[in-house]
């Protein structure tokens, strides 16, 4: 068991972004038994989850004339557009069945905002915008975080640098995540993440 002041930060581990969803991210149940394995060793757990209004403003769907996986200008910078995902109270916003996610602490969720994407575990995509997880960690000590979950390249990426920026060690356990990697954005990722000081592990 590891010592209290060292948290794991399950990102996305959601129905939508296992095979069969609407943002399939290729492998994503593989890592599931694995992190499960992973929470034995953590007294602080944290999940988040995804959780998106109809009509949200990252949706495609919601942009006339705009297609999934390109990009357009939201007033907080670019913003990719995605299909249609995690819509609150889904099937495809629910956690991975096999997840033990009874294990969690605490659930953070984000994207509930329509005007406002959120990829990061600590900040909506204006990267001011605070999700609470900050707040919850320094209250309970916690002063290193381990991540794994989905997707490595967007929403693990953007909650360890962070988490970095608030002055936490973090790790990112690479086995136990799965990327979307389009047109090299995992690497862009990896490199930025090692630039900002995270551990890949």
């Amino acid at each position: 068991m590891r010592d209290i002041s060292q948290a794991l930060i399950i990102i996305d581990v959601q129905n939508d972004f296992c095979p069969g969803g609407a943002l399939a991210v290729e492998g994503g149940h593989e890592i599931v038994a694995g992190i499960n394995g992973l929470m034995t060793e953590f007294q602080t757990i944290v999940l988040t989850q995804d959780w998106h209004p109809s009509g949200h403003s990252s949706f495609a769907s919601s942009h006339d004339g705009k297609d999934p996986f390109t990009e357009t200008e939201m007033p907080y910078g670019a913003q990719m557009l995605w299909p249609d995902h995690c819509i609150q109270g889904s099937q495809g916003a629910a956690f991975h069945a096999d997840l033990d996610a009874d294990k969690a602490h605490m659930i953070v969720r984000k994207g509930f905002r329509p005007q406002i994407d959120s990829y990061s575990a600590f900040f909506e995509n204006d990267h001011e915008t605070p999700t609470g997880l900050d707040g919850y960690l320094k209250t309970r000590d916690v002063s290193a975080v381990t991540m794994v979950g989905l997707a490595t390249d967007y929403c693990v990426n953007f909650s360890a640098v962070d988490a970095t920026r608030l002055g936490y060690a973090v790790s990112v356990e690479q086995s136990l995540c799965r990327a979307i990697d389009m047109g090299g954005t995992l690497a862009t990722a990896q490199d930025g993440m090692r630039a900002a000081g995270v551990t890949l592990l």
